[in-house]
């Protein structure tokens, strides 16, 4: 069964509305594979069928599920060092800037979660730079499209490989062994319990359900899959979530030149309101 260039073109159109996602001609066969997952998954016979299915509302359910298994979930903890190494270096002059306001409150919002590393990370990252402070009310909003990866990420368990990046320190102080089992670790209560997971579509109708300010986003490697008119609405969007002095964090492979935005450049990847 092959899928055609009009099928295509109208699941690109379905997902792009939906979440975006920008499926250009090199992605056919990518989802034209994905497609073949649901069709099994579902029981229904072709393409046609199932566009139909999913543009019916029949089941509401199966949209998240057909735009779950679009989402390409690539991650590992720690991925782009060079973010939390920025993180931890700057981290304690604006904790002191905050708590010279009698601000303790430190919020952070994970926008594209994945499977949980990255909030994860961010975690282990100011609960090490805040071992010394026991009175700062430390949260983060941790989002994704994806029920998939979300139910990954509330677990809290991972695969050796996945920890590659965490140092001998962070894995002891941080993780616990799965007993019965020399590849897995699951991430401490302590570390899960300033995490809030929940599924969010960036495309969704303003406003977002909750209000913020953040002082930290990271929304890495998720504008790559949107084009330009997309990913400027969303830059300004979560600037709108920024307390002034907050830091976005973007992919080392994405850029916010050529958009139209109220956010200081601070080094690549990074930007300050």
């Amino acid at each position: 069964m092959i899928l055609s260039d009009r099928l295509f073109q109208q699941f690109s159109e379905l997902v792009y509305r939906e979440c975006g996602i920008n499926l250009h001609s090199g992605k056919k066969s990518l989802l034209q594979a994905r497609l073949n997952k649901r069709l099994r998954a579902t029981g229904i016979d072709s393409y046609d069928n199932y566009y139909g299915y999913l543009t019916s509302n029949e089941d509401p359910r199966e949209i998240v599920n057909f735009i779950d298994c679009i989402s390409t979930n690539l991650t590992y903890f720690f991925r782009e060092q060079q973010h939390f190494d920025f993180l931890y270096k700057i981290f304690p002059d604006y904790l002191e800037a905050k708590l010279k306001e009698r601000n303790h409150r430190i919020r952070v919002w994970s926008a594209g979660c994945s499977t949980g590393e990255e909030p994860y990370s961010i975690a282990m990252c100011l609960l090490n730079s805040l071992s010394t402070h026991t009175n700062i009310d430390l949260k983060i909003l941790a989002t994704d499209i994806s029920t998939k990866v979300l139910a990954i990420a509330k677990k809290g368990i991972y695969g050796a490989d996945k920890l590659k990046n965490v140092s001998p320190d962070f894995r002891k102080k941080f993780f616990k062994k799965i007993r019965n089992s020399s590849e897995e670790y699951e991430v401490l209560e302590q570390v899960k319990n300033i995490i809030t997971f929940s599924r969010l579509n960036l495309k969704e109708p303003e406003p977002y359900p909750f209000k913020g300010p953040f002082d930290f986003v990271f929304c890495r490697n998720v504008m790559i899959y949107f084009d330009k008119q997309t990913q400027e609405a969303l830059v300004n969007r979560i600037a709108g979530y920024l307390t002034p002095g907050g830091y976005l964090f973007v992919g080392h492979s994405e850029s916010l030149m050529g958009l139209n935005h109220e956010l200081s450049y601070v080094k690549p990847a990074v930007y300050r309101k």
